[in-house]
């Protein structure tokens, strides 16, 4: 049952016009501004497999971050409600993206590598437990229709 809404807005600016368009697949550049309000301009691009510039973010590794991210905050809440104080939270998160011969692609799996460095050790068991419930809790997961797994190592 939804108890409120929240909207948020992006604007996404393309400035690869190289000064003929979309004239051929090899005419035009990937790059793009993807701007916030208040915030700094964040520079994209297609992934470099793609025509992109590897030096820009791309949306799979921003799709990646955000779900990454997600899980974090969330986590860091359920620890708060549990009583396990954690002192440190890294995550090298891997996803996986198969590519169709229509040339449509989609994610078919997000795998989280968390660590988590704990004011007591001995909170183990339960810090690592505490993984599936920040899972159910992260927005981004809850909206992806594809696998993402949080599997959870000492640091």
């Amino acid at each position: 049952m939804a108890i409120g809404e929240h909207h948020y807005t992006v604007t996404v600016t393309w400035t690869g016009n190289r000064g003929t368009g979309t004239s051929g697949y090899r005419d035009y550049g990937r790059q793009h501004d993807v701007a916030l309000p208040g915030l700094p301009v964040l520079p994209g691009s297609a992934d470099p497999t793609f025509r992109g510039d590897r030096d820009r973010y791309n949306p799979e590794q921003l799709l990646l971050a955000a779900l990454s991210q997600c899980h974090m905050l969330s986590y860091l809440h359920v620890a708060v409600l549990h009583n396990v104080v954690v002192t440190g939270y890294t995550d090298e998160a891997e996803g996986t993206m198969r590519l169709n011969r229509d040339g449509s692609g989609e994610f078919t799996d997000v795998v989280l590598h968390p660590r988590v460095q704990l004011a007591d050790e001995d909170q183990r068991a339960l810090a690592d437990s505490l993984h599936d419930e920040a899972h159910h809790l992260c927005f981004i997961a809850r909206s992806v229709n594809f696998p993402v797994r949080a599997e959870p190592s000492a640091p």
